[in-house]
């Protein structure tokens, strides 16, 4: 039998290094577009490069074709190859100076181009009409090749955003802002596998499974597949969305710690959607199979987050007579919203010669359909900033979320809808991610809005409210970024300290006409006559009485008889009142140039059953002027309550491949004893598998522990995450880091 080669070494564990890719495997070649990879072979003869040639094909996908840049021909020498004139994604192949071609060893130097479509490969090697299969290798994107459009130039940036498995995902309100451990766990085990299905499956695949491969050469189009994949409102996607009580069916959102374990059963489902998610579990998951696949990409959190379901930059907010929300409006303000930024040039805006290339917004959260579909974006986030609301992906969407004017309407019981307010700064606020090399959160709150109160800010909004959608794709106009206009980091800092509670005076509202493009923009509310704030007697934390106090004052030289009517509500993070836990109204007279402030108790009797499946609780106080019943003051606060703690211990130092142990510990902080009570334990490197704990009940100021023993696999920083579970606090988080070293 004439042999084409005798043996073939792809080189796994060399080139997957080489191409940072060995954490994922280095027994199946899994190389980045636009950089060369070695390949061995040891021919049955010796070769000759003047008069010998060797032939090659690669091929993706079910109809491979030369023109759709899904199968290449190449080889040596390269003047011999064959190719179809409308050839794309052209392979090359050099003779590698490590060869002894007399000995009929060739080393090659194949390099795939960097608009290669991502995915599964096979090669062959072809000789007349024989060939022979020299294996299969897969292609991802390539953030170190500057010739592909996921390039990302700085070393440090592609550490954390491509190669970190572990982040921090935030949560919270703008005051009480906190941080939930996330394992992405793009490098687990059989996690790229599962990220080449969701690509297998989704609806334009299935449709047109030629076209759909041969596009997998562009990051936006490959990440609004992504984005659509990811939730599974139209499609085979990974996760269902819940935002209200979850049933026994599926996993409470809350639960989730990482990725791995989602994408694991999704698959394991037969790619049946996994339940449930909800917005940072979303996010997180699209994390991961973004990273996976090769392009930058980070987690972001926008607080006071605005749905505007009907593109018209505004929100309203009704309120009754009480301080209540009496209805759900069609668009809400979420506590905060989570979605990713990953890295890629836009050249489909190249009118603007790369003006909109970096950061790009995409939100797998099914909320709102984009070209019919629940997905959203790449919104570039220079866009953003500018007010460029007519470039496609969903930049209307976007933007109103960071940046949409609120309108605050009363219902009174016995009057027509009256407005109290318009607000021009309360949607947007501490927008957030993991910063580069560390858990601390970074503020990027300017990087998609001027600092709110400016004259840029406003001018900004004005040009995104007159938008066109006629020349989506195509700048009309450019307010130039000037940083002068962001403030300080000092400022910033200041800002972010004084969010959190907000006081809303009576008055009328005016808008001005933009004769030109027919717009109607919400102008300042009028001063306030009273001002009213809510503020923490003491930090709350879940378990205790919440212990608040309304201060009130005014500068008027007569004294004021004020009805105040307080309420406290659970919230979902969605901005949706989930149960009403407290009512009073109480009578005070409030005295010229004297502060009158007003106690206010929550008992963690009353709101502790209300809590459990919520993420806050909103405290509104209505003031009512009793002489002049048209005046009337509204004052608002979220509230997020610290959960308890748990501790953990590394005991020794982390070895690879040697057991280690860790002591889990939590102690019961309320007079109540605590069912159902379970530890969750997972970590990417750590556990092969999560280790879930059933624990007997926990009597009131008893402490329970768990000892658990594992052998770490990987190498380098990683995180074991810790979920507490049980009647009365539904999954407290914490983590620890461990630093596995080689010996």
């Amino acid at each position: 039998m004439d042999l084409l080669y005798r043996t073939v070494d792809l080189h796994c564990q060399a080139n997957n290094s080489a191409h940072h890719t060995s954490d994922i495997s280095t027994e199946e070649l899994i190389i980045r577009r636009g950089q060369s990879f070695l390949l061995n072979l040891e021919l049955p003869r010796p070769f000759n490069p003047n008069t010998d040639q060797l032939h090659f094909t690669v091929n993706t996908g079910s109809r491979a074709s030369e023109d759709l840049g899904t199968r290449s021909a190449f080889g040596i020498p390269e003047s011999h190859v064959t190719r179809s004139p409308g050839a794309k994604a052209k392979w090359r192949a050099e003779l590698d100076t490590t060869s002894s071609p007399a000995l009929g060893s060739v080393t090659l130097a194949v390099t795939p181009p960097a608009d290669a479509p991502v995915g599964n490969y096979y090669l062959t090697m072809e000789r007349g009409d024989k060939e022979a299969s020299l294996g299969r290798l897969v292609v991802l994107f390539n953030p170190w090749c500057p010739e592909d459009w996921v390039y990302l130039p700085e070393e440090e940036e592609r550490q954390e955003y491509v190669l970190n498995e572990h982040g921090v995902i935030y949560k919270g309100t703008t005051k009480y802002i906190s941080s939930v451990p996330w394992d992405y766990g793009q490098f687990d085990e059989d996690i790229m596998d599962i990220c080449m299905k969701i690509l297998d499956v989704n609806p334009k695949y299935l449709r047109d499974p030629t076209d759909d491969v041969s596009a997998r050469c562009n990051p936006i189009y490959v990440s609004r597949v992504v984005s659509a994949m990811i939730n599974s409102s139209d499609d085979a996607g990974v996760l269902v969305g819940c935002w209200g009580k979850p049933d026994r069916r599926g996993v409470p959102p809350s639960m989730w710690s990482g990725s791995v374990e989602i994408l694991k059963q999704w698959r394991r489902n037969g790619c049946h959607a996994v339940k449930y998610g909800q917005c940072w579990v979303f996010a997180g998951v699209m994390c991961t199979v973004m990273r996976c696949l090769g392009v930058p990409c980070r987690v972001v959190t926008n607080y006071q987050s605005a749905h505007d379901t009907d593109k018209s930059l505004t929100v309203d907010v009704y309120y009754s007579d009480f301080g209540v929300r009496p209805k759900e409006s069609k668009d809400t303000i979420w506590n905060f919203h989570v979605w990713v930024e990953a890295w890629m040039k836009r050249p489909d805006l190249e009118g603007e010669g790369g003006n909109y290339d970096g950061w790009q917004v995409l939100d797998p959260t099914p909320q709102e359909r984009s070209k019919g579909v629940f997905c959203c974006g790449p919104a570039p986030v220079k866009a953003i900033l500018n007010g460029h609301t007519h470039l496609k992906y969903d930049a209307p969407f976007v933007y109103a979320e960071v940046n949409a004017d609120v309108i605050d309407w009363l219902l009174m019981s016995n009057d027509p809808k009256q407005q109290l307010c318009s607000d021009t700064e309360r949607v947007g606020q501490n927008i957030s991610t993991k910063s580069i090399g560390s858990n601390k959160r970074q503020n990027i709150t300017a990087t998609y809005k001027a600092r709110e109160g400016t004259e840029l800010e406003r001018n900004t909004f004005k040009h995104a409210i007159t938008r066109d959608y006629s020349l989506e794709g195509h700048a009309r106009h450019k307010i130039s970024f000037n940083p002068e206009g962001l403030g300080t980091e000092a400022e910033e800092e200041e800002q972010e300290n004084a969010e959190g509670g907000r006081s809303i005076g009576n008055g009328e509202i005016t808008v001005e006409e933009n004769e030109e493009e027919n717009a109607v923009v919400p102008t300042a509310p009028l001063p306030q006559m009273v001002v009213m704030q809510i503020e923490e007697a003491s930090t709350p934390i879940s378990g205790q009485d919440v212990q608040l106090k309304v201060t009130l004052s005014s500068e008027d030289r007569v004294p004021r008889s004020l009805s105040l009517r307080v309420n406290a509500q659970t919230m979902l993070y969605t901005g949706v009142p989930a149960a009403n836990v407290l009512t009073k109204i109480e009578e005070h007279t409030l005295q010229p140039g004297r502060a009158l402030s007003v106690a206010v108790v929550i008992p963690f009797s009353v709101y502790g059953e209300h809590l459990f499946d919520c993420d806050s609780m909103k405290i509104s106080v209505l003031a009512t002027d009793q002489n002049h019943p048209k005046l009337v003051y509204l004052a608002e606060n979220n509230i997020v309550l610290q959960d308890p703690p748990i501790s953990i211990t590394v005991k020794g130092v982390a070895r690879l491949y040697h057991q280690l142990e860790v002591d889990v510990a939590f102690s019961n902080p309320i007079q109540e004893t605590l069912q159902n009570c379970s530890f969750h334990v997972s970590g990417s490197g750590l556990l092969i598998n999560p280790v879930e704990a059933s624990l007997p009940d926990l009597k009131p100021g008893r402490r329970i522990r768990l000892v658990l023993a594992f052998t770490p696999y990987r190498i380098g920083k990683k995180t074991l995450v810790v979920d507490f579970d049980c009647s009365t606090f539904r999954d407290v988080k914490a983590s620890v880091t461990i630093d596995v070293q080689l010996h």
